[in-house]
Protein backbone atom coordinates (compact mmCIF):
# COMPACT_ATOMS: atom_id res chain seq x y z
CA UNK A 1 0.00 0.00 0.00
CA UNK A 2 1.15 3.61 -0.79
CA UNK A 3 2.31 5.95 1.83
CA UNK A 4 0.00 8.72 0.46
CA UNK A 5 -3.19 6.42 0.01
CA UNK A 6 -3.00 5.43 3.70
CA UNK A 7 -1.96 8.53 5.15
CA UNK A 8 -5.13 9.94 3.35
CA UNK A 9 -7.23 7.35 4.46
CA UNK A 10 -5.88 8.06 8.02
CA UNK A 11 -6.75 11.63 7.69
CA UNK A 12 -10.10 11.19 6.34
CA UNK A 13 -10.96 8.81 8.94
CA UNK A 14 -9.73 11.31 11.28
CA UNK A 15 -12.02 14.05 10.08
CA UNK A 16 -15.28 11.87 10.18
CA UNK A 17 -14.73 11.23 13.78
CA UNK A 18 -13.56 14.80 15.04
CA UNK A 19 -16.06 16.53 12.51
CA UNK A 20 -18.77 14.25 11.11
CA UNK A 21 -21.56 15.53 9.19
CA UNK A 22 -24.68 15.20 10.36
CA UNK A 23 -26.90 11.52 9.14
CA UNK A 24 -23.68 9.66 8.17
CA UNK A 25 -20.89 7.43 9.36
CA UNK A 26 -18.36 5.56 8.66
CA UNK A 27 -15.20 3.57 8.95
CA UNK A 28 -12.58 1.41 7.67
CA UNK A 29 -12.36 -2.31 8.61
CA UNK A 30 -10.24 -3.15 11.33
CA UNK A 31 -7.84 -5.38 9.58
CA UNK A 32 -8.01 -3.31 6.25
CA UNK A 33 -7.62 0.27 5.75
CA UNK A 34 -8.84 -0.31 1.82
CA UNK A 35 -12.38 -1.33 2.61
CA UNK A 36 -14.61 0.74 4.47
CA UNK A 37 -18.01 0.62 5.73
CA UNK A 38 -20.47 3.45 6.08
CA UNK A 39 -24.25 4.67 6.79
CA UNK A 40 -26.47 7.36 5.35
CA UNK A 41 -29.34 7.70 7.44
CA UNK A 42 -31.79 8.77 4.58
CA UNK A 43 -32.86 12.90 4.57
CA UNK A 44 -35.69 14.18 6.08
CA UNK A 45 -38.35 15.47 4.18
CA UNK A 46 -37.68 12.73 1.47
CA UNK A 47 -39.21 9.01 0.77
CA UNK A 48 -36.08 8.14 2.37
CA UNK A 49 -36.22 9.25 5.40
CA UNK A 50 -35.77 6.99 8.75
CA UNK A 51 -33.43 4.54 6.49
CA UNK A 52 -30.46 3.27 7.27
CA UNK A 53 -28.32 2.70 4.08
CA UNK A 54 -25.40 0.78 4.29
CA UNK A 55 -22.47 1.06 1.53
CA UNK A 56 -18.88 -0.24 1.06
CA UNK A 57 -16.36 1.98 -0.50
CA UNK A 58 -13.22 0.45 -1.35
CA UNK A 59 -9.87 1.85 -2.42
CA UNK A 60 -6.90 1.45 -4.15
CA UNK A 61 -3.07 2.70 -3.79
CA UNK A 62 -4.25 5.42 -6.68
CA UNK A 63 -6.56 7.24 -4.18
CA UNK A 64 -7.11 10.20 -3.70
CA UNK A 65 -5.89 10.82 -7.41
CA UNK A 66 -8.62 8.00 -8.00
CA UNK A 67 -11.87 7.79 -6.30
CA UNK A 68 -13.38 4.45 -4.55
CA UNK A 69 -15.63 2.38 -6.03
CA UNK A 70 -18.85 2.79 -4.15
CA UNK A 71 -21.87 0.88 -3.40
CA UNK A 72 -25.00 0.25 -1.68
CA UNK A 73 -24.77 -2.79 0.70
CA UNK A 74 -28.85 -1.94 1.25
CA UNK A 75 -31.22 -2.61 -1.30
CA UNK A 76 -32.30 0.57 -2.89
CA UNK A 77 -34.71 2.10 -5.49
CA UNK A 78 -33.46 5.61 -6.99
CA UNK A 79 -33.29 6.61 -10.12
CA UNK A 80 -29.34 6.56 -10.15
CA UNK A 81 -28.32 3.15 -8.35
CA UNK A 82 -28.20 0.51 -10.54
CA UNK A 83 -29.72 -2.90 -9.33
CA UNK A 84 -25.87 -3.61 -7.85
CA UNK A 85 -25.89 -1.07 -5.78
CA UNK A 86 -23.31 1.12 -7.58
CA UNK A 87 -24.07 4.40 -8.17
CA UNK A 88 -24.29 7.05 -11.35
CA UNK A 89 -22.81 10.29 -9.46
CA UNK A 90 -20.07 12.56 -11.13
CA UNK A 91 -17.88 13.10 -8.55
CA UNK A 92 -17.23 8.93 -8.34
CA UNK A 93 -16.44 9.58 -12.16
CA UNK A 94 -15.32 12.49 -14.52
CA UNK A 95 -15.86 15.40 -11.85
CA UNK A 96 -13.66 13.16 -9.38
CA UNK A 97 -11.04 15.73 -7.59
CA UNK A 98 -8.36 14.48 -5.32
CA UNK A 99 -9.58 17.28 -2.98
CA UNK A 100 -12.75 14.82 -2.09
CA UNK A 101 -12.49 12.77 0.89
CA UNK A 102 -14.14 10.66 2.29
CA UNK A 103 -16.68 13.17 4.36
CA UNK A 104 -17.39 14.45 0.60
CA UNK A 105 -18.30 11.57 -1.14
CA UNK A 106 -20.97 10.46 1.16
CA UNK A 107 -22.35 13.69 1.89
CA UNK A 108 -22.54 13.62 -2.04
CA UNK A 109 -24.71 10.73 -1.60
CA UNK A 110 -26.64 11.71 0.89
CA UNK A 111 -27.42 14.68 -1.27
CA UNK A 112 -28.54 12.45 -4.39
CA UNK A 113 -31.05 10.82 -1.93
CA UNK A 114 -32.70 14.42 -1.64
CA UNK A 115 -32.29 15.15 -5.22
CA UNK A 116 -32.29 12.16 -7.71
CA UNK A 117 -31.21 13.43 -11.26
CA UNK A 118 -33.83 11.26 -13.41
CA UNK A 119 -32.09 12.63 -16.79
CA UNK A 120 -28.98 10.49 -16.01
CA UNK A 121 -30.60 7.42 -14.48
CA UNK A 122 -29.06 4.17 -13.32
CA UNK A 123 -32.67 2.88 -13.02
CA UNK A 124 -34.77 3.90 -15.54
CA UNK A 125 -37.88 2.56 -13.93
CA UNK A 126 -37.12 4.58 -10.75
CA UNK A 127 -36.41 7.31 -13.32
CA UNK A 128 -39.55 7.19 -14.87
CA UNK A 129 -41.84 6.92 -11.72
CA UNK A 130 -40.22 9.59 -10.01
CA UNK A 131 -40.94 11.60 -13.16
CA UNK A 132 -44.72 10.25 -14.10
CA UNK A 133 -45.80 8.81 -10.76
CA UNK A 134 -44.46 10.26 -7.77
CA UNK A 135 -47.27 7.97 -5.51
CA UNK A 136 -45.76 4.61 -6.58
CA UNK A 137 -42.25 5.86 -6.49
CA UNK A 138 -42.76 7.07 -2.64
CA UNK A 139 -44.52 3.37 -1.92
CA UNK A 140 -41.22 1.72 -3.85
CA UNK A 141 -38.61 3.97 -1.54
CA UNK A 142 -40.52 3.17 1.31
CA UNK A 143 -40.25 -0.72 1.06
CA UNK A 144 -36.87 0.05 1.24
CA UNK A 145 -36.64 1.86 4.31
CA UNK A 146 -38.30 -1.06 6.08
CA UNK A 147 -35.80 -3.66 4.48
CA UNK A 148 -32.52 -1.09 5.28
CA UNK A 149 -33.57 -1.59 8.96
CA UNK A 150 -32.98 -5.20 8.91
CA UNK A 151 -30.04 -6.95 9.36
CA UNK A 152 -28.64 -9.09 5.91
CA UNK A 153 -29.30 -11.98 6.65
CA UNK A 154 -33.38 -11.09 7.15
CA UNK A 155 -33.27 -9.29 4.16
CA UNK A 156 -31.70 -12.34 1.99
CA UNK A 157 -34.39 -14.15 3.36
CA UNK A 158 -37.35 -11.99 2.38
CA UNK A 159 -35.35 -12.11 -1.09
CA UNK A 160 -35.73 -15.49 -1.53
CA UNK A 161 -39.19 -15.77 -1.49
CA UNK A 162 -39.74 -12.73 -4.14
CA UNK A 163 -39.99 -13.31 -7.48
CA UNK A 164 -38.75 -9.50 -8.33
CA UNK A 165 -36.31 -9.49 -11.19
CA UNK A 166 -33.83 -7.57 -8.72
CA UNK A 167 -33.26 -10.58 -6.04
CA UNK A 168 -30.52 -12.48 -7.57
CA UNK A 169 -28.41 -8.46 -7.39
CA UNK A 170 -29.84 -7.81 -4.04
CA UNK A 171 -29.01 -11.37 -2.48
CA UNK A 172 -25.42 -11.02 -3.87
CA UNK A 173 -24.88 -7.94 -2.39
CA UNK A 174 -26.30 -8.54 0.97
CA UNK A 175 -23.76 -11.22 0.86
CA UNK A 176 -20.99 -8.77 1.14
CA UNK A 177 -22.68 -7.16 3.75
CA UNK A 178 -21.10 -9.53 6.74
CA UNK A 179 -17.64 -8.31 5.35
CA UNK A 180 -14.28 -10.52 5.53
CA UNK A 181 -14.58 -11.31 9.33
CA UNK A 182 -18.06 -12.42 8.98
CA UNK A 183 -19.58 -9.66 11.15
CA UNK A 184 -22.69 -7.56 10.45
CA UNK A 185 -21.41 -4.36 8.44
CA UNK A 186 -23.29 -2.36 11.49
CA UNK A 187 -20.89 -3.77 13.79
CA UNK A 188 -17.88 -1.85 12.15
CA UNK A 189 -19.72 1.41 12.40
CA UNK A 190 -18.08 4.39 14.36
CA UNK A 191 -21.42 6.12 14.52
CA UNK A 192 -23.97 3.32 16.04
CA UNK A 193 -27.26 4.27 14.31
CA UNK A 194 -28.63 5.65 18.17
CA UNK A 195 -26.62 8.66 17.71
CA UNK A 196 -28.38 9.38 14.84
CA UNK A 197 -28.55 12.89 13.68
CA UNK A 198 -31.93 13.33 11.42
CA UNK A 199 -30.89 15.80 8.06
CA UNK A 200 -33.39 18.07 7.16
Amino acid sequence: MSTTCKKRLIRDFKRLKSDPPGGISGSPLPDNIMLWNAVIFGPGDTPFEDGTFKLLLTFDESYPNKPPTVKFLSRMFHPNVYANGELCLDILQNRWSPTYDVAAILTSIQSLLHDPNPNSPANAEAAQLYRENMKEYVRRVKATVEESWLDPEEVAALGEGSSSGSTGDASSTDGDATMNDGAPVSSHLTNPPAERVVVG
